[in-house]
């Protein structure tokens, strides 16, 4: 449906003080501060997990060794999407604008690109705790799940087993339930936490955390282990006001593949004299390896 001057008859007349709407300040770009972000020049691309090996078995004297063997693990797929979005303006509409506002409306859709691919990396995390096929990993689970199954055996937890709002308490407890991570063999991994992630509403609680010099809800006058022990992020799309993330440093976590970026075209239609602006981009985003995060739904 194009824009037609019907649609905007306040903006052919003069007497207009202010006209509003389609300035605002934007929040700095979040998707890429918590996504390991490459490029595709597939239709879909495939992360593949294999084992190792298990533990060495003792060996009787004068007794063959034992024999292990790899396994493998589970596939992870991205089948990229394409988004895309126009604004049709007519000749009339763009002529009789008193007050030259048709001629943003072609910049909204940078702002619409922008926000949309922050709710799409956001999704994932909002999903994180939700049996959803559209966000499972290889291993057919959620992102963030006390249940993940290995491949020898077995499961373990990137999610703590009593969900509970971020506080001292719990944060401790996440790094312990992180240094507890294991391989598909049951072999121990050295993960290390290297951010936090958290919504707005958890920003004064993160300081609270991982900047006070004593520590937090405490009447002692203890030190704070916590304090800057790593640094936080906030993402702003995040819906759930106490669910929060421990980003470790175990690679293939949360993985975003550009197929196309975003793109912008114009054209003008020769017998209308409609003006055309459009924009297209194709991705797709998600996790890999569960133990690239850790995560609790909050109390």
């Amino acid at each position: 449906m194009p824009v037609y001057t019907t649609n905007f008859s306040k903006l052919l007349l003069p007497g207009i003080r202010e006209i509003y709407g389609l300035e605002y300040a934007q929040y700095p770009e979040e998707y890429s501060k918590v996504y390991a972000v490459d490029t595709s020049t597939m239709a879909y691309d495939e992360d593949q997990g294999i084992t190792g090996l298990g533990l060495v078995p003792t060996k009787p004297e004068g007794r063959g060794i034992t024999y292990d063997q790899a396994f493998q693990g589970y596939t992870k797929r991205y089948t990229h999407v394409a988004y895309g979005l126009g604004i049709i303006i007519t000749r009339e509409a763009y002529e009789d604008d008193q007050y030259r506002k048709m001629r943003l409306l072609p910049k909204a859709l940078a702002r619409s690109v922008r926000q949309s691919i922050e709710t799409l990396g956001a999704a994932t995390f909002n999903n994180a705790f939700t049996a959803s096929a559209a966000y499972y990993g290889g291993d057919s689970k959620e992102m963030c799940a006390t249940d993940h199954p290995l491949i020898g055996g077995g499961t373990f937890s990137n999610e703590l087993d009593t969900a509970a709002d971020l506080d001292i308490s719990s944060f401790e407890q996440a790094l312990l339930d992180i240094s507890e991570f294991v391989d598909d063999r049951g072999l121990k991994v050295a993960a290390r936490p290297k951010l936090l992630i958290i919504p707005p509403s958890l920003d004064f609680q993160a300081q609270y955390i991982l900047k006070s010099d004593k520590l937090p809800d405490s009447a002692e006058n203890n030190y704070n282990p916590a304090k800057g022990l790593l640094p936080y992020t906030i993402m702003h799309w995040l819906t759930d006001t106490d669910a929060w993330f421990i980003q470790t440093d175990v690679p293939l976590g949360l993985t975003w593949l550009w197929r196309r970026r975003p793109e912008f075209g114009e054209d003008t239609d020769f017998d209308s004299e409609n003006a055309k602006y459009k924009t297209t981009f194709r991705c797709q985003c998600g996790w890999t390896d569960p133990r690239g995060i850790f995560g609790s739904p909050g109390g």
